[in-house]
């Protein structure tokens, strides 16, 4: 029998994409979809409602609040969690692949380095994710291409983690929490898009890109040398 899956789709003013991005998803793969509104000052919240997610509200902003927030909403027996954004970047058809990969792992990430479109993924994007990826390997011994948000995990696998992170160091605390547990971790070549509507909360300006690239450094550093 197919696992109960749930997708978790956290969403910061998507009021122009999150509607297509919820008409493209396998609804036959998916027992629950949430869609937590983080905040917004559109209107996220009612066209994920119309396009049939569940709606969680997190009005305390950051990306991992937001998650953490749709993690504590999971149904009684989903037993495989997804993560994905709301701006219609990631493509829904590689989900079915992405939760086919757990038959053999615990995590899977789907990485967008290969399958990016032509500017979709920001330079500055591109040398932090190599910069990050380096690190993880030569500290942790962590082999990957990406950061990517787009995943899915075993849920008894997420709850031995015990998610902390907030906000932009929630995808690299996964990565390197993984590690240390000893999952089973794959990653996957994925589709990645131009968002379709709004504005990128990183990549979309200096200071959003400069402060994820920090968070995402000092929890490469923290884990390291502590505990």
């Amino acid at each position: 029998m197919p696992p109960k899956v749930a997708l978790i789709i956290p969403a910061l003013d998507e009021e122009a994409a999150i509607r297509g991005t919820l008409e493209g998803l396998p609804r036959e793969t998916l027992a629950q979809i949430i869609v937590v509104d983080n905040g917004s000052h559109d209107r996220t919240a009612e066209q994920a409602r119309l396009g049939g997610a569940q709606v969680i509200l997190e009005p305390r902003r950051g990306y991992g609040r937001a998650c953490l927030a749709g993690i504590a909403a999971l149904d009684r027996g989903v037993e495989v969690v997804t993560f994905m954004d709301a701006d219609s970047s990631d493509d829904p058809a590689d989900l079915p692949r992405l939760v086919a990969a757990l038959d053999q792992a615990d995590m899977a990430i789907g990485s967008r380095v290969h399958g990016a479109e032509a500017g979709a993924l920001a330079p500055m994007q591109r040398a932090g994710n190599r910069l990050a990826t380096f690190l993880l390997s030569i500290l942790y011994g962590a082999r990957c291409t990406d950061l990517g948000p787009f995943r899915a995990i075993r849920r008894d696998a997420l709850e031995r983690l015990s998610m902390r992170d907030l906000n932009f160091g929630w995808t690299i605390e996964m990565q390197i929490k993984a590690r240390r547990a000893n999952l089973r971790v794959v990653e996957l070549p994925v589709a990645y898009r131009r968002r379709r509507g709004g504005r990128s909360k990183v990549s979309g300006s200096l200071r959003g890109s400069i402060l994820a690239g920090a968070k995402i450094l000092w929890t490469i550093l923290r884990y390291r040398f502590s505990d």
